[in-house]
């Protein structure tokens, strides 16, 4: 019989390696920060010390940096920087980096936002410049050529104690309430807005000041062709207007809204003929079963003063599911459809044949999900929990997540943007595949050398990623 366990015999472990450097994707991470000014930027905005005084420029982005790596604390953050100063230098202490981000203002954040919008700008340009190009979308068969894609979304981050700040939530949890804005291109995280855990879904302010924000990071927004896209807790009013009134002579604004039914929507919806009833579009562009789901249009029907002039309402009807059933109003028990209604400005987006068709845009709003992605992804990159007790801290650890999902996407649309299983990886993917490979470093003839696992499947990868960083231009 053969000896499974024999694979022991002769094995001595012990912790006496030298020149080994786990976590090295840590060097494509700074190399990156470091190429496209993302540290020169931020070291501007800090004030300068003296002697023995830590850049905390270089502080901010190696937390940033820690944080993709995986770091949920400040303390976890210091002991990779610990491991890392043969490559990076010497690490600023836990406690340093907490007076850091319990010690910002309003105007420390809102210059560190200009400093990002410049940085985004080099980014964005280089991504224009790839063989591919920028990163537009295609929807339900059309390519969005020219069209900024971008996705607000609220998120609970929980609290396992008391926090400053953090309160009960509509979904009966304690802890905070965050709004954020995702470019739906790139997947970066533009703008995230802390609120309490009390904050509310549709409140207009938070949504107005939000989209202020992911203007200010977007680069050339004002002669842009920009799309916005919420849910239900958008339609208000105010953010309606607010997006229309974005529009000018250079810019043009278009969005994408949930809308809550009422009895006039399900008055209107019933007096809809079998005949306005259209297929629905899957995500191909190809038509959905006409007995799985349909589209229509609602505006004529549905005459609500004190809206936005001109708004369309789209309603769409599916088979309710089981989780349906028990909630189904009595027009939707007598017809067996589940309604939905989504509010939109869109009369057509230029570039975009067809764009004014309603299926087409009932499945542009229904792209919105891609949101949930993004959520799901930056909580796995430091917004699983926000681990101080103040604030300010709390904001400014938020802030590093922010640039910790930039470099993430950055590198992945700069270096492995034709890597399969690399390009759209999430973060535990990009971890275990690029960020935690273990080197050697070596030194020869005063060049220092990172050596990697030759049998590492993604070690050439890695390899590539790395000299395309390098020859990136900088300006």
């Amino acid at each position: 019989m053969r000896n499974t366990t024999a694979w022991d015999q002769g094995l001595r472990v012990g912790a006496d390696g030298k020149g080994m450097v786990g976590h090295s994707g840590a060097v494509l991470l700074r190399r990156l920060a470091d190429r496209s000014g993302l540290v020169t930027a931020l070291t501007r905005v800090f004030p300068a010390g003296g002697s023995g005084w830590r850049d905390r420029g270089v502080v901010f982005v190696q937390l940033a940096v820690s944080i993709v790596l995986g770091a949920r604390s400040v303390l976890q953050a210091e002991q990779l920087g610990l491991h890392h100063r043969r490559l990076f230098g010497p690490v600023a202490s836990d406690s340093t980096v907490r007076r850091l981000l319990a010690g910002f203002d309003e105007d420390m954040f809102a210059a560190l936002s200009r400093a990002r919008a410049r940085v985004r700008r080099i980014v964005w340009t280089w991504l224009a410049l790839r063989p591919q190009g920028f990163p537009w979308l295609t929807v339900a068969g059309k390519h969005l050529k020219g069209w900024v894609v971008l996705d607000i979304d609220a998120t609970i981050i929980t609290a396992a104690s008391k926090k400053e700040g953090a309160s009960p939530t509509f979904k009966r949890s304690f802890g905070f309430h965050p709004l954020a804005a995702w470019c739906a291109n790139t997947t970066e995280c533009l703008a995230m807005l802390l609120r309490p855990g009390s904050a509310g879904s549709n409140t207009a302010a938070d949504h107005v000041a939000v989209v202020t924000e992911t203007l200010h990071q977007i680069p050339g927004s004002s002669s842009a062709k920009l799309l916005f896209r919420t849910d239900g807790a958008g339609a208000t009013h105010d953010l309606h207007e607010h997006l229309e009134e974005l529009n000018t002579t250079r810019r043009r604004v278009r969005f994408t809204t949930g809308w809550t039914i009422t009895e006039t929507d399900e008055a209107a919806i019933a007096q809809l003929p079998e005949s306005a009833w259209e297929t629905s579009l899957k995500q191909d562009g190809s038509p959905h079963d006409p007995d799985h789901s349909g589209v229509a249009e609602l505006t004529g029907l549905n005459r609500r003063k004190g809206w936005l002039s001109g708004m369309r309402l789209i309603v769409r009807r599916v088979r309710p599911s089981g989780r349906h059933l028990e909630n189904l109003t009595d027009l939707e028990k007598k017809t067996g459809w589940k309604y939905s209604v989504i509010a939109t400005n869109i009369t057509k987006m230029w570039g975009v044949p067809g764009s004014h068709q309603a299926q087409w845009i009932d499945a542009l709003h229904r792209h919105h999900a891609v949101v949930e992605d993004r959520v799901r992804t930056n909580k796995a990159m430091g917004l699983h929990n926000l681990p101080a007790k103040s604030w300010t801290a709390n904001r400014s650890w938020m802030l590093a997540a922010n640039l910790a999902a930039d470099l993430d996407a950055w590198l992945r649309l700069l270096a492995l943007h034709d890597q399969d299983g690399l390009a759209d990886a999430e973060p535990q993917t990009m971890r275990m595949r690029i960020y935690h490979q273990t080197g050697r470093l070596a030194r020869h003839a005063r060049v220092r050398h990172l050596r990697l696992d030759a049998s590492w499947p993604w070690a050439t990868a890695f390899t590539l990623a790395w000299n395309r960083l390098t020859g990136l231009q900088v300006t």
